[in-house]
């Protein structure tokens, strides 16, 4: 009996069982290391992409490069995931354990998670830029730095505030900072015998000031007939920088030009009516 013959032949029926199988498989491979390959340069491609034109937009370099990073995580992910089930991996119950793992996280961390799209909505759209004096969540204060969970703030008294994101965002912000100019209403209360003419003048010549803006041009209108007092209202425009000095001017001499002009600031008044008891008969 020739043993090489029978080993052979043994060889030829094996290969010819197993070869269809390592063609269907590996053309599988093949395939998914191929789609592999191209997805992953695609991803790069879309990514580096992407970042150039939130880029353009002039977003914050943190935010760009953590959408890149999240972004780019994410696809690859589900790319790897594809090529696995291309291979004939089961992929269910993978995608189902991440599927929960991520609803464990987020319920876990659903205010930092709220204070992040916060932070995300405000880099993106900046209703407001460091530097700017804002008014938000009860707090006034100038825009030291913005993060990605929160924003710090500087009081006036220099005090450092920290504002979550999530609270921020969804709530009223007042930006001073964001128009060049500025309208500054001056209420005076005067008294009903003063002459409103002459205080008319009087405060239209305090608004004679070179950080007075001309147009629009300075007004004096009644802005309100109390039960004591006449209110009378300066309405000016200035820059944003002159907006506190010519208010703390205004306040500083409005007082003795009036005074020299002989017109009468307006005190609380209480009228008390006094009824006297008519004795028994």
């Amino acid at each position: 009996m020739d043993l090489t013959n029978i080993n052979v032949d043994q060889l030829v029926k094996a290969s010819e069982a197993w070869w269809p199988v390592v063609l269907a498989y590996g053309s599988r491979l093949l395939l998914a290391l191929i789609t592999l390959l191209i997805g992953w340069w695609l991803i790069n491609r879309l990514t580096a992409r992407i970042g150039r034109m939130i880029a353009s937009r002039h977003t914050d370099q943190a935010l760009q490069g953590f959408i890149e990073s999240l972004g780019s995580v994410v696809l690859k992910v589900l790319l790897v995931i594809s090529v696995a089930s291309m291979v004939g991996i089961e992929t269910t119950s993978f995608i189902a354990a991440i599927g929960a793992a991520g609803l464990a996280i987020g319920l876990a961390l659903q205010g930092s998670l709220a204070n992040f799209a916060g932070g995300v909505l405000i880099l993106l759209f900046r209703p407001f830029r460091i530097g700017d004096l804002i008014e938000a969540q009860g707090v006034v204060g100038t825009v030291d730095s913005i993060q990605i969970f929160h924003t710090v703030l500087r009081t006036g008294d220099n005090k450092t505030v920290i504002v979550p994101n999530g609270s921020l965002s969804n709530g009223t912000i007042t930006n001073t900072s964001r128009q060049a100019t500025r309208q500054i209403v001056f209420d005076v209360s005067l008294d009903y015998e003063a002459d409103l003419q002459r205080a008319r003048e009087v405060l239209l010549k305090l608004a004679d000031d070179p950080r007075v803006l001309t147009q629009p041009a300075p007004q004096v209108v009644v802005a309100k007939l109390g039960d004591s007092s006449i209110t009378v209202s300066l309405r000016l425009w200035s820059s944003n920088d002159d907006y506190w000095p010519v208010t703390f001017m205004l306040n500083e001499k409005t007082r003795d030009a009036l005074r020299e002009a002989n017109i009468d600031i307006a005190f609380p008044q209480r009228v008390v009516r006094m009824i006297a008891e008519v004795p028994k008969q």
